[in-house]
C-alpha cells in the first residue's frame, strides 16, 4: 500500500482536520455532563477522551505551523476556496474547545485562560473575516451562492462556545457579547443555505456529511444560554429545534456512508456529541430524557470510535492526506 511521503502529507493537512478537535472536545464534556447518571465512571471516560483532543490539538497546531511556513501557497490557496475557506475558523474554535474541556476538568488555570483568550478573539476575528467575503464574492452568484453550506455554521457555531468556560474565567460580559455575535449570525447563515438549495440545489454528495453541522448553532445555544442564565423554556425550545435538525440530518445518513470515507465525516461529530450534552443537562429537569440521553450519548460515542478507526486506516494506506476534492459548485 502507497503512503505519502511527509511533506506531501502535511501540504494537504487542511484546516478541516481540526473536526477532529471539535468532535473529541465535544464528545469529553458530554461525558462530564454524564456524571450525575454515570458517577466517576463518566468522568474518567471524560478526562481520556479531553486529553486524547488535547494531544490531537497538539499534533494538528504543530503540523500547521509547519505547512504555513513550507506550503504557504496550499494555504493561500485553501482560503481563497470558495467552499473551505470557512475552517480557518475550526482552528481558533479548537482553543476555545480545549479550553473548556480544561476547565471543565480541572477548574481555571492559566493555560486554559491563556488558550480561552487568543481562541476567543481570533475566533471573532475570523468570523468577521468569512462575513466580509460576502460583500465581495455577493457581487457575483456564480461565486458566492455555493459557498452557503452547512459549513458556514461553524464560525456561528465558534461564538457560541465562549461562554461555557468564559463565565468561569470571569469573563461573563465579553462572553455574552460573543453569544450575540452568534445568535445574529445563525439565522442569517440558515437563511443564506435554505437560499442556496431553492437556487442550486444540495451540496455535493463529497459534503453531505456538513448537513449535520445544522444541528450545532441550537445546542450549543441552549448550553451557553444556559450558562448566561437564559429561562429554562428558551433551552427547551433550543432542544426542540436541534431535535428537528437532528432528525432531518439522519434522512442523509445512508447516502453519506454510502460513500469512501473521508475528511467531510468528522463533520458530524461535533453536532452529535453537542446535542448529547445539551440532552444530557437536561435530564434533572426532564426526567423522561435519562434513558434518551445515555443511549444518544453511547451511539454519539460509538459514531466518534468509528471516525477514529476509519481516520487511522485512512492514513496508514495514504488515502487520506491528499489533494482535497471539493467542488465549488454542484
Amino acid at each position: 500500500m502507497r503512503q505519502p511521503t511527509p511533506s506531501s502529507s502535511v501540504q494537504h493537512l487542511a484546516l478541516g482536520w481540526f473536526s477532529m478537535v471539535l468532535g473529541l472536545s465535544g464528545l469529553s464534556l458530554a461525558w462530564h455532563r454524564a456524571q450525575p447518571l454515570l458517577g466517576d465512571l463518566a468522568w474518567r471516560v471524560s478526562l481520556g477522551i479531553g486529553v486524547l483532543a488535547g494531544v490531537v490539538f497538539g499534533a494538528l497546531l504543530l503540523a500547521t505551523l509547519w505547512r504555513v511556513l513550507r506550503h504557504a501557497a496550499a494555504v493561500r490557496e485553501e482560503i481563497a476556496h470558495p467552499v473551505r475557506h470557512v475552517f480557518v475558523a475550526a482552528v481558533p474554535t479548537s482553543f476555545v474547545l480545549v479550553a473548556t474541556v480544561m476547565v471543565t476538568l480541572f477548574g481555571p488555570s492559566a493555560l486554559a485562560h491563556g488558550l480561552w483568550l487568543l481562541g476567543s478573539a481570533s475566533l471573532l476575528l475570523a468570523t468577521v473575516w468569512v462575513v466580509q467575503r460576502w460583500l465581495h464574492a455577493g457581487r457575483v452568484p456564480a461565486a458566492f451562492w455555493p459557498g452557503m453550506t452547512p459549513a458556514l455554521f461553524i464560525p456561528v457555531v465558534g461564538n457560541v462556545l465562549p461562554p461555557l468556560a468564559g463565565v468561569a474565567l470571569g469573563h461573563p460580559a465579553w462572553s455574552a457579547a460573543q453569544f450575540g455575535v452568534a445568535v445574529l449570525l445563525w439565522p442569517v447563515a440558515l437563511t443564506l443555505v435554505l437560499v442556496r438549495i431553492g437556487m442550486l440545489g444540495l451540496w455535493p454528495e463529497r459534503l453531505l456529511a456538513t448537513t449535520f453541522i445544522t444541528i450545532a448553532p441550537p445546542a450549543l445555544v441552549g448550553l451557553s444560554g444556559s450558562v448566561l442564565g437564559a429561562p429554562l423554556l428558551l433551552v427547551h425550545m433550543a432542544w426542540g429545534v436541534a431535535l428537528f435538525f437532528t432528525l432531518l440530518s439522519l434522512t442523509v445518513l445512508r447516502r453519506i456512508l454510502s460513500q469512501p470515507f473521508g475528511l467531510a465525516f468528522w463533520g458530524m461529530s461535533f453536532p452529535l456529541s453537542g446535542f448529547a450534552a445539551l440532552t444530557l443537562h437536561l435530564v434533572p429537569d426532564v426526567p423522561w430524557l435519562q434513558a434518551l440521553a445515555l443511549v444518544w450519548l453511547g451511539l454519539v460515542s460509538l459514531v466518534i470510535a468509528l471516525l477514529l478507526w476509519w481516520t487511522l486506516q485512512g492514513l496508514w494506506q495514504g488515502r487520506l492526506l491528499q489533494a482535497e476534492v471539493t467542488p465549488a459548485a454542484p
